[in-house]
């Protein structure tokens, strides 16, 4: 300390040789206030059980031979294939049936998918379509089954009905140009997905109501 200063010197801790801090200005923490008890919540009711609701598959699964081979005819009009995809059920899920409808097209021999294409006709025409639309499909269907003898298959499922008229006509123009080989490659193809396309029908017609049931099984 310099001569004439004011401040006391705080005496050395003889201990530890620390300053020591007088007792008056040593401070502690404040003390938290204790928090409310948090009242008990009330017990919660235990949910009902919703009801198992019944597979999409399981009306068609369920469905007799001879009326399950009816309907598949109407997605294929093959017997051989109708037959095969009713003989392998039940099916476990909509992909497996897929699975199976094609590995079945894949094994239609040329007889085969000539009776499928006998059974086939032109997509319906939308409700409003005029009078010359249904004169220009005729003419070009007619001009297809004279070239390739059977009847022209296309499948429009991811096209806007009013473009349904326009992709048809432009399809059966451009494919009026193919060999006949190529063009049997190309109508096999087709079927295949209308087949896909038929049996999403089907299931919906044989599967549950909303009230659960199916068709099948009465009111």
């Amino acid at each position: 300390m310099t001569r004439g200063s004011t401040l006391s010197a705080h005496p050395l801790s003889r201990s530890t040789g620390r300053l020591a801090i007088p007792a008056q200005t040593r401070t502690s923490p404040a003390s938290l206030p204790e928090l409310p008890e948090l009242p008990e919540l009330p017990e919660l009711p235990e949910l009902p059980e919703l009801p198992e609701l019944p597979e999409l598959l399981d009306g068609f699964n369920a469905l007799p031979a001879d009326e399950a081979t009816h309907r598949l005819l109407g997605c294929l009009r093959n017997l051989r294939w109708a037959r095969r995809i009713a003989d392998h059920r039940p099916y476990p899920t909509v992909e497996a049936l897929f699975a199976a409808s094609d590995e079945a097209a894949y094994d239609l021999t040329a007889a085969d998918l000539a009776e499928a294409l006998a059974g086939e006709t032109l997509p319906p025409l939308p409700d409003d379509a005029y009078e010359a639309a249904h004169m220009a499909l005729g003419a070009a269907h007619a001009a297809y089954e004279a070239r390739f003898g059977h009847a022209f298959v296309i499948y429009l499922g991811d096209i806007p009905a009013r473009e349904a008229l326009d992709r048809t006509l432009e399809a059966i123009r451009s494919r009026l140009t193919n060999d006949p080989d190529d063009e049997r490659i190309i109508a096999w193809e087709e079927l295949r997905r209308l087949a896909r396309q038929r049996l999403l029908t089907l299931l919906a017609d044989t599967g549950p109501r909303p009230d659960g049931r199916h068709p099948r099984h009465g009111a």
